[in-house]
């Protein structure tokens, strides 16, 4: 039974728990700081069920360190804390968000598992151009993602700006959506780095629309501070795109080994720099484009996580019903 986080609080919830754990053999629960997790932790051990707890990237550094750190210390002393040592196992989905929840000197049973990606028809590239003519006879840079400070879209807009007379025949894609005011101040930034013509705010998207774009797309840019994952990058990859990630994306290290993108730090002149590397020639784009695809399919797959978290389950149950 896997239980996912919501942000409110269910008064039922606890209840329900307490009353139908026990028709389960394990609980996968996603997710910390929730009433939903506190609840299926503490309805599994009063059962005596075993249950696997995804912190969902809410034991990164930079989580935190930047959104409430007294409290997040406070409960992680008193509440998650002992969560995360009585839980059969922790799912962390990269080795990097593993390694930055250990350093909280929580005593935990850390196991790793990618996320998978369902591989998607490929999209159509024509209707971007379409939607889109100033496009045409561009190569297309995209960022997708929802805009945040995280995401560090200041950053990229200054590396583009720097770097747009080397990379004239390249534009830039923003596809996503955040808090109005924030994204205005991002627009009025580009505007002021003279980037108006040089850059294309497509807001949210998804389906037909999401596939057409990574379809038009010849790199995909991801200069985030902190992922515990990185969804958006591993979607890339899967659809044969090179990718640029800032070194806080937590696959960003599978990318740099597997020769299918660059990692750089978010200051914006080392992404300008990459910028100009992955663009220097079509040919390189090329081969990293296959090496992508390649990384995905053998890391990111639906079908690889499925066998992962099954031998996970296995491994926890057996010696239970064993004794």
């Amino acid at each position: 039974y896997q239980l996912r986080s919501k942000k409110t609080i269910s008064p039922g919830l606890g209840s329900w728990l307490s009353e139908h754990v026990r028709d389960y053999v394990l609980l996968h629960i996603h997710a910390l700081f929730s009433h939903a997790s506190v609840a299926g932790a503490r309805a599994a051990r009063q059962a005596g069920l075993p249950y696997v707890i995804r912190p969902l990237g809410t034991l990164n550094r930079y989580g935190v360190e930047q959104r409430r750190p007294w409290l997040k210390r406070l409960s992680l002393r008193f509440i998650e804390g002992p969560i995360l040592h009585d839980a059969a196992a922790v799912h962390f989905t990269t080795g990097i968000e593993r390694v930055e929840a250990e350093r909280l000197g929580i005593p935990m049973n850390g196991v790793v598992i990618p996320l998978g990606i369902t591989s998607q028809p490929k999209g159509t590239a024509a209707a971007v151009f379409d939607r889109y003519p100033e496009l045409c006879d561009q190569r297309v840079l995209l960022f997708l993602s929802r805009l945040d400070p995280k995401k560090n879209v200041e950053g990229l807009l200054q590396a583009f700006s720097q770097v747009s007379h080397e990379i004239c025949d390249v534009c830039m894609v923003i596809a996503g959506d955040g808090e109005p005011g924030y994204v205005w101040r991002l627009k009025k930034l580009a505007e002021k780095l003279g980037l108006s013509g040089r850059v294309i705010w497509s807001g949210y998207v998804e389906g037909d629309q999401k596939r057409d774009l990574l379809a038009a797309a010849s790199v995909f840019v991801l200069p985030s501070y902190s992922e515990n994952f990185g969804i958006a990058a591993a979607e890339a990859l899967m659809a044969g795109l090179p990718c640029i990630l800032g070194e806080g994306v937590a696959i960003a290290s599978d990318v740099k080994e597997a020769q299918s993108g660059f990692v750089t730090s978010t200051d914006s002149n080392e992404i300008a720099n990459a910028l100009v590397k992955i663009f220097e020639n079509n040919d390189q784009l090329d081969q990293m484009g296959m090496r992508a695809s390649d990384l995905a399919l053998e890391k990111y797959s639906l079908e690889r996580m499925g066998k992962d978290l099954a031998a996970l389950y296995k491994s926890i149950l057996e010696p239970k019903r064993e004794a």
